[in-house]
């Protein structure tokens, strides 16, 4: 089987609007969505409808039922509240899947995940930990730059039990429809041989955007070699990924780092005022 994925002409892709344009859609989903604009304003910036009109070719429409969907899931998952100190194992948990601390080639973030390390937690709770991963890197971006993060998951030694059907389901459905337009590309490092089976079925469940944007390397390959050198510093990127890095990750620098991170979306202080709305009794 071969792992080449063809790529749309750029006569196929829709064409970007204006800024203009790109302003009266935004003013347009802002009108199709209603009274759910003031329940949720953080979540709903002109960044965020911005994103989802990218992800869903300009369609006002199409975006608008991303959004509203979106919305409903955010009711229920509240993915805004979740801080570092609510993930289970989180210093086991946190070297499975994590934020880099260096940027790639063009300053996008580096979200890895190592599938292979046996995870501790359940499927729920790891889905909640990735969760809490993509929350922090769509609300911490910069407010102009679109596709911002560069998705790096390292196969090598992967099996069926690495990665269960229905958490990568899950995963790809979170991704895709509640955080669509973050992802610039992912790369699958060192897949072995029994992962295209695992692939085959898995490539069902990706939209034709997010299949472009999947890339398989391996750190032997001169080509793959080439690709990688090309999208990061390869004396930051870890050895794993072919780069020059041997250096693990200090779990502690990072959960100071992500704790940061959270102060900036205002979810400690979000938690200080839930706290004081359940004890005077308003909700």
């Amino acid at each position: 089987m071969s792992f080449l994925l063809k790529t749309r002409s750029e006569s196929d892709k829709p064409k970007s609007p204006s800024p203009e344009e790109l302003q009266q859609k935004i003013v347009q989903v802002r009108e199709l969505l209603g009274s759910l604009t003031a329940e949720m304003p953080a979540f709903l910036s002109d960044t965020t409808i911005r994103r989802f009109l990218r992800a869903r070719n300009w369609s006002t429409e199409q975006a608008t039922k991303s959004l509203k969907e979106t919305v409903k899931w955010r009711h229920q998952y509240r993915p805004e509240s979740i801080c570092w100190d609510d993930i289970a194992d989180k210093e086991y948990e946190g070297r499975r899947s994590y934020i880099a601390d260096y940027l790639d080639a063009k300053g996008r973030s580096i979200l890895i995940t190592k599938p292979t390390i046996k995870g501790r937690v359940s499927g729920k709770e790891q889905i909640k930990h990735f969760v809490y991963l993509l929350e922090s890197l769509a609300m911490n971006s910069a407010d102009e730059q679109e596709e911002h993060v560069t998705w790096l998951i390292d196969l090598r030694g992967w099996s069926i039990s690495s990665t269960p059907l229905s958490t990568s389901r899950e995963s790809m459905h979170i991704v895709q429809n509640y955080y669509p337009g973050i992802i610039a590309v992912a790369i699958l490092s060192n897949t072995p041989r029994i992962f295209e089976s695992f692939w085959k079925i898995i490539k069902h469940f990706l939209e034709a955007k997010m299949n472009e944007k999947v890339k398989f390397v391996y750190t032997n390959n001169p080509e793959s070699h080439k690709i990688v050198s090309e999208i990061f510093n390869m004396d930051q990127l870890e050895t794993a990924f072919g780069g020059r890095n041997s250096i693990t990750i200090d779990i502690e620098n990072y959960a100071e780092r992500m704790r940061r991170s959270d102060l900036t979306r205002g979810v400690l202080t979000l938690s200080i005022q839930t706290d004081t709305n359940l004890i005077s009794g308003h909700h």
